[in-house]
């Protein structure tokens, strides 16, 4: 009998991610706009983030090794540890922060990849196909009720604390959500790796004809072209149309619970056989909804922008992720070099991202326009189609089973 219910570790899991998505989504919101507010430069946030990104793919890969052969309860919790220096470090730095955006991207770029390296494969050990729908659904309506509160929250006590002192309090609080998580992932059993880990393994699968990770490899890299740009580059786009902080916040709060609702019902709802057109309507969708910043890029044109993405955006990125999981633990063999499937996943993600942010490097200093920067979300906001085409015969694959 299939098993879909989460045992309680899954449980437990999710508490912990759910934690370290309130203490990013608190702060990690504002950073952008705290360095942005400091330099008044869109390359510069474009250089924070390809140093973030750089660096988390490659300590995903490094820390693979520890990840299978050690415990990697470890680096789940360096990986939250250096989260809460990375926004310590910006406390300490204060307006000089601007200063370091690169050190300050690679510091949280290996938060990032340390944590999320070891996440991935305890995430893959406590699920199976028949549950991985359910916990995706779980973890992003967690993440999404998140991004309802926190980020709103941390608008208003910017606002009211009149900046700087506000930005110290949002970002002491992160601090502290962070500890509260590293002590909680205690209680996760501890799980030790096995076998040895093998550095050239995502280049021999990808070199090996008939693979089906050289169709799934650059599906994953789609969706990262998209992230590259539009995860730090919409909440920067708001806070400058608006200069308010409090509406920024409200404008994750609003979107946050459309994505809430969207996440569980996708979530409850879709079946494997569903699949396919679930990620069809999905990515067609997050493509048309950046239509209306054509006509206008201002607070009102960017909300309806957002309430699109968080409506459509469940569906494709919970068959997405599953669907590569699915892959991952598809024979006995491949489950036992998970770790290094799930390090080519990300260096799937890591490509895509700097391959979007690049484009974004490349246009802003010619046209920093609010016309140029929404044909660049365009641009890369309909890429994860070509996703969804690499994706198909995974997809049809399980339509039939």
């Amino acid at each position: 009998m299939a098993k879909t219910t989460l045992g309680g570790q899954a449980a437990l899991l999710l508490i912990v991610q759910g934690l370290f998505a309130v203490a990013n989504a608190l702060s990690g919101t504002f950073v952008p706009v705290y360095l942005w507010k400091a330099s008044q430069s869109y390359m510069l946030i474009g250089w924070f983030a390809l140093s973030q990104y750089a660096t988390s793919g490659l300590t995903f890969w490094i820390a693979g090794k520890w990840v299978k052969e050690y415990n990697k309860m470890n680096s789940l919790r360096i990986g939250i540890i250096l989260s809460g220096a990375f926004y310590c470090a910006v406390l300490l730095l204060g307006p000089q922060a601007k200063t370091y955006s690169v050190p300050l991207g690679i510091l949280d770029g290996m938060a990032l990849g340390f944590f999320w390296i070891a996440f991935n494969v305890i995430y893959f050990e406590i699920t199976d196909p028949d549950n991985r729908d359910r916990y995706n659904g779980w973890a992003g309506l967690l993440g999404s009720a998140a991004g309802i509160v926190a980020p709103w929250v941390s608008g208003l006590l910017i606002t009211s604390m009149k900046g700087e002192r506000g930005y110290r309090f949002i970002f002491t609080l992160s601090l502290v959500i962070f500890a509260v998580s590293v002590v909680l992932s205690f209680w996760l059993k501890k799980r030790h790796g096995q076998g040895t880990y093998n550095w050239k393994h995502g280049v021999q699968q990808l070199m090996k004809k008939g693979n089906p990770w050289r169709r799934m490899f650059p599906a994953i890299a789609a969706q990262g072209v998209r992230e590259g740009v539009f995860m730090f580059l919409v909440g920067l786009t708001v806070y400058v149309a608006t200069k308010n902080e409090s509406k920024l916040g409200m404008y994750s709060l609003i979107t946050s619970f459309v994505a809430l609702i969207s996440f569980w019902f996708v979530g409850k709802k879709l079946k494997k056989k569903n699949r396919k057109l679930s990620m069809l309507i999905g990515v067609v969708m997050i493509g048309v909804v950046i239509l209306p910043l054509f006509w206008n890029v201002s607070y009102t044109t960017l909300l309806l922008f957002g309430i699109g993405t968080s409506l459509f955006m469940p569906f494709y990125i919970i068959p997405m992720t599953s669907r590569a999981f699915d892959l991952i633990g598809a024979s006995e063999e491949s489950a036992r070099e998970r770790e290094e499937f799930i390090v080519l996943r990300e260096a799937g993600l890591v490509i895509g991202r700097v391959i979007g942010l690049s484009s974004y490097l490349i246009v802003l200093p010619l046209n920093d326009s609010p016309l140029a920067i929404t044909w660049l979300m365009f641009a890369v906001g309909i890429v994860p189609i070509a996703g969804w085409w690499f994706m198909k015969p995974f997809l049809e694959q399980q339509q039939k089973a």
